[in-house]
């Protein structure tokens, strides 16, 4: 009877324990991505270092609570002790080896993880670029000239290299399962890097508030086998027919929950850099083409260069009217 007993307390042990293990499918704890991985394995680590501290109090609050209540007379009672060497070496010693434990690999992980650090991997990055809305999720494919709404594909076993910025307000970029979250806000742009390990479809959606509909602002993201099923989506996504030109980018801005996925075949050219600095034009800025940041770039450095042959140049002329004078 009693070993009947324990066999069902197990069951019930196991069955529990399987329960709570299924609620992390599909989170954070079930990576499918190489920074994934490395988040879920930082989480579990510093978990695992810090419980090494919590359980031990736990369990000691119970078994002092227990062994000096009111009603056990045989506890040794010592109202004069005031210290211990012992005790204050443990509580000291303990934490503070956690704490450079946990320090040392937060930080070199952190460090590792930069989301504006390409990962370390051989493919040629995909790039997206990513626009926050009221309330739906805008992804431009500048290498492929398409777009999308509410639906983002990418292959499998290839980095994605994301440029982020936002239309409005404030909004957080997240993919669970892949990775790190990342803020996407008006006339600035972010970067993030990240890859699917494996195909499958994932979720994805703002993890910051950002008005009424911000509980619809969800967005599937797709990851296929391999580049000749991206290439063959990409090449459904341009017979689409639609276009996504300034209008048709304007009408988007307008606020709307639920918004169905839509393909666009091509897309204005530079839209995402005119998104990123529609704010500033009201300060005299105008974006820069590509071109236009090689010139900036160039001429800049042929003012420093010209600086440093002016300051190379006059203290030559300092030193020479230095030595005349010692003459």
């Amino acid at each position: 009877m009693t070993d009947n007993k324990a066999a069902h307390r197990m069951v019930g042990l196991l069955v529990a324990a399987a329960s709570v293990l299924s609620g992390c499918s599909g989170g954070v704890l079930d990576p499918k991505g190489q920074v994934g991985v490395d988040e879920k394995n930082l989480i579990l680590i510093a978990t695992g270092l810090m419980l090494l501290v919590v359980i031990p109090v736990i369990i000691m609050t119970l078994v002092f609570a227990w062994k000096y209540r009111a009603s056990n007379q045989q506890a040794e009672y010592d109202p004069k002790w005031s210290h211990s060497s012992k005790i204050e070496l443990v509580v000291w010693t303990i934490p503070i080896i956690i704490v450079v434990i946990l320090g040392t690999i937060t930080w070199k992980t952190t460090h590792s993880l930069d989301p504006y650090k390409p990962l370390d991997h051989d493919s040629e990055p995909l790039q997206v670029e990513v626009v926050s809305l009221n309330w739906k999720w805008l992804f431009i494919y500048p290498q492929q000239n398409i777009a999308t709404v509410n639906e983002l594909v990418i292959p499998a076993h290839r980095q994605v290299a994301f440029k982020l910025t936002s239309e409005s307000v404030m909004n957080s970029f997240f993919i669970p399962q892949l990775g790190s979250q990342i803020y996407t806000m008006a006339a600035m742009e972010t970067r993030l890097h990240l890859i699917a390990d494996e195909p499958g479809t994932y979720d994805g959606f703002s993890a910051n508030y950002s008005g009424e509909g911000f509980s619809e602002m969800k967005f599937d993201t797709i990851a296929l086998a391999d580049d000749a099923s991206f290439s063959d989506w990409v090449a459904g996504v341009k017979d689409s027919g639609n276009v996504l030109s300034q209008s048709a980018y304007e009408q988007l801005t307008e606020p709307s929950e639920g918004h169905p996925v839509t393909y666009y075949s091509s897309v204005k050219p530079g839209l995402f850099d005119d998104i990123v600095m529609k704010y500033m034009r009201h300060h005299g800025h105008t974006p820069l083409t590509d071109q236009g940041r090689m010139n900036h770039m160039s001429a800049v450095s042929a003012d420093e260069l010209s600086n440093q042959s002016v300051h190379h140049a006059g203290d030559e002329s300092s030193q020479a009217a230095h030595r005349a004078e010692e003459k």
